[in-house]
């Protein structure tokens, strides 16, 4: 979940969006089981989320998608625990006791209920993925994604002219309207200035020799220098 100060995406590119047959529900797309890790069940984990201190807890319980032959197809899967190796997240389940019960469940895709509301000025990167960026009411782009830094997330905004990455803080980010689908920014100078194609100097240059010469202004000292020295020799 990133946090500042955008509108809604109807298709969710980070985390997804999955239903029930007879009660419609929203659900997001929180982590991916990849590979066994030792001989207890344990099994690592791709994040799809940038809160697992929330959505990885004991007692977590997850929808599996898995293909309709797996033993998992419509169960749940309950965390157990949730522990780092080597800057790896590696998940126990209940249920799972040994390499041979996890590896059964490599490549299974964990899913939870949206939560119904989420905190103030905090929003879920699929939220944000779309929405227009004005500045001074003008668009200047829409929101490609969400960069979750260890500093502060970055806006990636794609432009006509490229990609601009945008501090996702209030002073820069001061309006988020999810409903009007628009977020407003207040950059630094330059940040969303095109660089020019020709150096301003050379501009100067050119200018400069461009310029037309006087030659009435040069011609005429000479013709003065002459006829002062014809003066001269006609006076001996």
């Amino acid at each position: 979940m990133a946090s500042a100060s955008a509108s809604i995406s109807s298709t969710d590119a980070v985390s997804g969006t999955r239903s029930e047959p007879n009660q419609p529900k929203q659900q997001l797309r929180v982590g991916r089981l990849t590979k066994a890790h030792g001989l207890k069940g344990a099994i690592k984990l791709e994040l799809f989320t940038d809160d697992p201190e929330h959505r990885f807890v004991p007692g977590a319980e997850f929808s599996l998608q898995v293909p309709s032959g797996s033993k998992w197809h419509g169960k749940t899967l309950t965390l157990a625990e949730l522990r780092w190796y080597n800057g790896h997240a590696v998940g126990f389940f209940e249920g799972v006791g040994d390499r041979t019960e996890a590896e059964t469940l490599v490549k299974a895709i964990l899913w939870v209920d949206q939560d119904d509301s989420v905190e103030e000025d905090a929003w879920y990167d699929h939220q944000l993925v779309g929405l227009r960026v004005l500045r001074d009411g003008v668009e200047v782009g829409t929101i490609a994604r969400v960069d979750h830094l260890p500093a502060q997330d970055l806006l990636a905004v794609k432009t006509g002219s490229g990609e601009v990455l945008v501090p996702f803080v209030s002073a820069i980010v001061p309006e988020v309207d999810v409903k009007a689908g628009t977020v407003t920014v207040t950059p630094p100078t330059g940040l969303f200035e095109e660089i020019p194609e020709t150096d301003d100097d050379d501009d100067v240059t050119d200018d400069s020799a461009s310029e037309p010469l006087d030659v009435s202004a040069t011609s005429a000292e000479p013709d003065e220098a002459a006829a002062s020295a014809h003066s001269d020799e006609s006076a001996d």
